[in-house]
């Protein structure tokens, strides 16, 4: 698998490596990603993993795109799915009610009882291929294909952060207040995209989910605890995680 180079302006190229969703090129590209990070070439300023490509920014000062080129592609050749970094998170969802407004019906579409859908799409575990679209805004691969559903034809104006969705064949978990067209069927007290953290977005390309139903008590008490600092989102440690 050898990726192709698109020049993207002056400062930045795009590795592309695929066009379809694929769990093991998007691991190996996630790796890559990450020990890039590391300082594997000076110079580089972003890298932004998606599906199945890079985009990877750099200084035109320190590097020049040709030379970049080679180096990147003699790094690629020497990485495997083992240089991946994963973490494991078990995220609390609300099914139904207010924000998850979809959920009855698709039920009904699917010919499955309430708590049957939130089985299957509890019971799945989720890869997050990429974070795009918005700030923190997490696209999911893993959905039970049962589940897989159209998006509407003509999206809503306004879906709160924490909305829990399903958009074709991939979930995801909405990073910010604003229009979509995809249906969902829950929500989460959890931030995935905080200005004031550290780490502004809380999930990585690369990471696994969960959902963790939860009723509408302990979703407030999250809520609550998050808002007074005494919650604070963690990948998972021990088992199951990796």
């Amino acid at each position: 698998m050898t990726p192709s180079f698109l020049p993207s302006g002056d400062r930045a190229l795009m590795l592309k490596f695929s066009d379809s969703i694929d769990a093991s090129v998007n691991a190996r590209l996630v790796g890559f990603a990450d020990r890039l990070r590391q300082g594997a070439i000076a110079g580089l300023v972003e890298i932004v993993p998606t599906y199945g490509s890079l985009l990877i920014c750099y200084d035109p000062e320190h590097l020049r795109g040709a030379a970049l080129e080679k180096r990147l592609l003699a790094l690629w050749e020497g990485t495997g799915t083992e240089d991946r970094t994963e973490r494991y998170w078990e995220v609390p969802c609300l099914y139904g009610g207010e924000v998850g407004q979809d959920l009855d019906d698709l039920a009904a579409d699917k010919n499955l009882t309430r708590d049957e859908l939130i089985a299957l799409h509890a019971g799945a575990e989720y890869r997050v291929y990429m974070i795009g679209f918005a700030p923190g805004f997490a696209y999911l691969g893993g959905l039970p294909e049962i589940l897989h559903t159209p998006r509407l034809t003509v999206p809503r104006q306004n879906i709160p952060e924490g909305a829990i969705g399903i958009g074709g064949r991939q979930a995801s978990i909405n990073s910010v207040a604003g229009p979509s067209g995809w249906r969902f069927i829950g929500w989460t007290p959890w931030r995935s995209f905080d200005p004031a953290r550290p780490e502004p977005c809380l999930f990585r390309a690369g990471d696994r989910i969960r959902f963790r139903p939860v009723d509408t008590a302990e979703a407030r008490d999250i809520a609550a605890g998050l808002s007074a600092g005494d919650v604070i989102p963690e990948p998972l440690k021990g088992e199951g995680a990796a």
